[in-house]
């Protein structure tokens, strides 16, 4: 086993001969700088896209259970029969810099999509797995590149999500139990033959990856995981992985999927993905999504206890994104095109979470901004604050002329609210205290 390690990082290291030498030679960036532009992000784009978008849940006349990606696993599908999917993925309607625009246009700032899901068919021109978007589609372009090119022209970082140990259609792939006509080989056979040469391929094709997002770590050996993990800080030292490699790899940040934690969680870099609707890839029958209500005040609740939110939008198989998820991400574009300053670059608020919205915070010089990101508004309500600092300013966010009265007492700090709610999601209230936050102990 150690022996097949060897051989494959050797072959990563030979095959990048002058990139991954001068790579290679770059100083570690520790994980904190490495970090620093995702906790100022705060906000990203997830794409589930693949030939899964075809069917799009529906296989012999049925609907088939489970998000539209597993339809493959939940239809057992022989791969014979998938297959044949590819001749009739032709999404002539993307357009890149569009793409790339609506979700800066959302306020995101970057993009993780689907290199490789788990029905093993990859989105680029891979050099190691023929069944793939250039190769294998009447489309014939590459997905990926396109898209890497644009985040880079737009200021969007980029990344990849890859499947590395579930892939259906590769006789070493973890998962197919019901395609009985494949000959099976070991996950080593399947990692050496496709996943290690398309991992690589992606960090070195493709520019600067900021993301490389693994996914649904299973039962592979060590050693193999190992050159998996080995080759992502050699080609990309600057990129950051999630947690989802292996059981014994937490990655540089935490994962969670679909809920909201309840409370912060412990760890100090985390996100939250979720689909914008019920299913990650494209379902015909999927059709009740998150109101844009819902979906900032999402953002803003994740914020405020410090994690990144990863909104996942699914491209239908001509390349389009369904009109009601364009609408999603241009009415949170909206909002944060005003109340940005209250998402990107900061902290988890100082306090319990208050009944009447959620609280984000920044540092400087020895004081706190606070975002008092008010959801339930009533003309001269009053929000209460759990701290005992003493407050130099509080205005609207909006409208800095827009004064509150202020009172610090032994219950805290009460802002009068004044007027009809400037916002009918979130009105943001910038409180500016004298210090450091002095938090109330809960009772």
């Amino acid at each position: 086993m150690k022996k097949l390690v060897l051989i494959l990082t050797c072959w990563v290291l030979i095959s990048n001969s002058g990139n991954a030498q001068d790579q290679s030679k770059t100083e570690k960036i520790s994980k904190e700088k490495r970090m620093e532009w995702w906790q100022e992000a705060r906000f990203g784009m997830f794409i589930h896209w693949g030939i899964y978008s075809v069917p799009a849940g529906q296989y012999n006349g049925k609907t088939i259970s489970n998000s539209a990606e597993w339809i493959m696993n939940k239809g057992q599908i022989p791969l014979c029969e998938y297959q044949k999917f590819s001749d009739q993925f032709n999404p002539v309607n993307f357009d890149a810099k569009a793409f790339v625009g609506l979700a800066k246009e959302a306020g995101m700032k970057y993009m993780v999509i689907t290199s490789k899901h788990h029905d093993g068919f990859s989105m680029f021109g891979s050099k190691s797995n023929p069944f793939n978007v250039v190769n294998a589609t009447p489309f014939k372009r590459d997905i990926l590149k396109e898209l890497a090119e644009e985040c880079q022209k737009q200021g969007i970082r980029f990344g990849f999500y890859y499947s590395q140990a579930q892939d259906w259609s590769h006789p070493g792939g973890i998962g197919n139990t019901w395609d009985k006509k494949m000959q099976r080989v070991s996950t080593d056979v399947y990692v050496r033959e496709k996943a290690l040469p398309e991992v690589n391929q992606l960090l070195t094709e493709y520019g600067p990856i900021a993301i490389f997002w693994w996914d649904t770590p299973r039962a592979m050996s060590k050693e193999v995981v190992d050159s998996l993990y080995r080759i992502t800080g050699i080609l990309q030292p600057g990129i950051i992985t999630n947690d989802r490699l292996g059981n014994s790899y937490p990655g540089d940040y935490k994962t969670f999927e679909r809920g909201i934690p309840k409370l912060k969680p412990e760890d100090r870099y985390w996100e939250i993905c979720q689909p914008i609707s019920a299913s990650w890839g494209y379902k015909l029958v999927d059709t009740v999504f998150q109101t844009s209500s819902k979906l900032v005040q999402n953002l803003v609740d994740i914020a405020s206890k410090g994690g990144n939110y990863l909104l996942n939008v699914s491209p239908r198989a001509d390349g389009t994104l369904l009109p009601v998820s364009v609408e999603r991400l241009k009415a949170i574009g909206q909002w944060m095109h005003l109340n940005s300053e209250s998402i990107y670059g900061t902290q988890a608020g100082p306090c319990t979470e208050p009944p009447w919205g959620r609280i984000t915070m920044k540092t400087q010089n020895g004081k706190a901004i606070l975002y008092l990101n008010v959801f339930d508004w009533v003309n001269y309500g009053q929000l209460d604050v759990q701290l005992k600092n003493k407050v130099e300013s509080c205005y609207l966010l909006t409208n800095p002329k827009r004064n509150f009265t202020t009172n610090t007492g032994e219950k805290g700090i009460s802002v009068k609210l004044t007027g009809d709610s400037p916002d009918p999601i979130s009105s943001v209230i910038v409180l500016k205290l004298a210090g450091m936050p002095n938090a109330i102990a809960p009772k």
